[in-house]
């Protein structure tokens, strides 16, 4: 497949890495030439210095035979115009771009983007997407990643095996007996910093990240399985009141209104302003690493604190001086994927990559055959995958004991006429099943393959 890439930060950055390595025709368009020139250094693509939206850029990037155009530098209108003129000029079939701006997205202008406007394919905004997972850890105490698949039945939940969690130092065979009304699978772990698919030989340890798909209904008691029986957080303090700190509060507001929520924000005209836009959260104005006035916000008897400013380091620290002032867990939005690997040592209970879940979205859009929907895990190690099932598939028919599956791959659960089925030997998939499961970056292609409409389909 061929793609150009408008924008070489961290997300266009992360998405060439994940396309080239899997063999794609990668094209890279920035500004800067030094991004360019790190791109070029460490990946194999093509990099191009100057204007993602300007015709001679495109054609030169090879706009007229390219698959698709993934729009994601820093401005709005950038990404706007280059996919309306890789349409006008090349037609490239699929255009992607990255929206900030909120008034974009508004419901009613819904059409602004349409092909009769602005024909863009799929718009993708990063501040709604990161509020929407900050808001899924909220209501998840006690896991570190979440991710809602198949109409929202099925949650894949990364949660840490605590030293009296009941299930460690027990094979992973042996829970379907000991639980057997318990519709859950561990689909992968995360050992000594190392993730691999889960075998049923294998036996969790204190310290380790189990990835486990169950049916909705029964998260709260897969948790209580691993230990995890923390009360949803009622008082919650927000650190940045930005676009993310806004719309994460907004929806509590909506959602859960015996919450009580307290906004730190660093400007005074953007507290002045979020402060007339919540009804029932108070705004502070200041630093958040100020212990005065966390101390103000009443950190000491607080669930949570969610660090989401613009300042890594300012979320890092702030969330670990939270803890030590009383507060009982934290969440952290950490966009330098360096710091990714430190933050548990510090003191970080879960994290957010505005980059993971961006680039997870993106995925979505560019994995070829019948994928639903993808979610990056671990800083793009592996990626947990709902695909529906086509009567050329080769998973269909055969037991899954029969199936040759690649050592990188797990399914993790069946969903069909709206019920779940665990898999096991001897399940069989059938065409228009859809299946979640966990893959490898190097198997992700294979994946893809499973999922093709083969020719003698039509």
């Amino acid at each position: 497949m061929r793609v150009i890439i408008c924008g070489a930060g961290q997300v266009g950055y992360g998405i060439a890495e994940r396309l080239a390595a899997e063999g794609n025709d990668v094209s890279v368009i920035d500004m800067s030439s030094d991004l360019i020139e790190i791109v070029g250094d460490t990946l194999d693509v093509r990099g191009f210095v100057g204007h993602g939206a300007h015709p001679d850029m495109l054609e030169k990037a090879g706009a007229d035979q390219a698959d698709m155009i993934i729009a994601v530098t820093l401005f709005d209108e950038v990404n706007i115009v280059a996919c309306e003129v890789a349409h006008a000029l090349f037609n490239v079939p699929t255009k992607i771009a990255r929206i900030r701006a909120q008034s974009y997205l508004q419901s009613h202008y819904q059409d602004l983007f349409s092909r009769e406007h602005m024909p863009i394919d799929v718009i993708i905004s990063p501040e709604l997407e990161v509020g929407e997972m900050v808001l899924r850890r909220i209501a998840l105490p006690g896991v570190t990643d979440v991710v809602r698949l198949c109409d929202d039945k099925v949650a894949v939940l990364a949660i840490e095996c605590l030293e009296d969690c009941p299930v460690v130092h027990t094979q992973l065979a042996q829970l379907t007996s000991m639980f057997p009304d318990l519709n859950a699978t561990v689909m992968a772990v995360v050992h000594d910093g190392k993730l691999a698919v889960a075998h049923s030989s294998d036996q969790l340890m204190p310290g380790d990240v189990a990835y486990v798909a169950t049916p909705s209904a029964q998260i709260a008691r897969t948790l209580a399985l691993f230990g995890h029986e923390e009360p949803e957080a009622t008082r919650i303090v927000i650190a940045g009141g930005g676009n993310i700190g806004l719309y994460v509060a907004q929806t509590i507001e909506e959602r859960q209104p015996r919450t009580k929520v307290k906004v730190i924000e660093a400007s005074l005209r953007r507290a002045n302003s979020i402060a007339d836009d919540l009804h029932r959260s108070l705004v502070l104005h200041g630093s958040a690493l100020d212990q005065k006035l966390l101390r103000e916000a009443e950190i000491e008897d607080a669930d949570l604190i969610v660090a989401l400013t613009n300042d890594d380091q300012v979320n890092m620290l702030a969330s670990v001086m939270a803890k030590r002032l009383g507060c009982k867990s934290n969440l952290v939005l950490i966009n330098n994927p360096d710091y990714l690997d430190i933050a548990k040592s510090l003191g970080i209970d879960a994290q957010i990559s505005p980059r993971s879940v961006t680039i997870s979205r993106v995925l979505q859009h560019v994995r070829r055959g019948r994928i639903r929907a993808v979610h990056s895990i671990e800083n793009g190690q592996a990626e947990i995958i709902e695909a529906e099932a086509l009567e050329t598939s080769p998973l269909v028919g055969a037991t899954l004991g029969e199936l040759d599956l690649p050592d990188g791959l797990r399914i993790g659960a069946i969903y069909r006429n709206g019920e779940l089925i665990k898999p096991q030997g001897s399940t069989r998939i059938k065409p228009r099943d859809r299946v979640v499961l966990f893959a490898t970056a190097e198997t992700v292609k294979q994946v893809e393959q499973m999922f093709r409409v083969s020719l003698e389909f039509f």
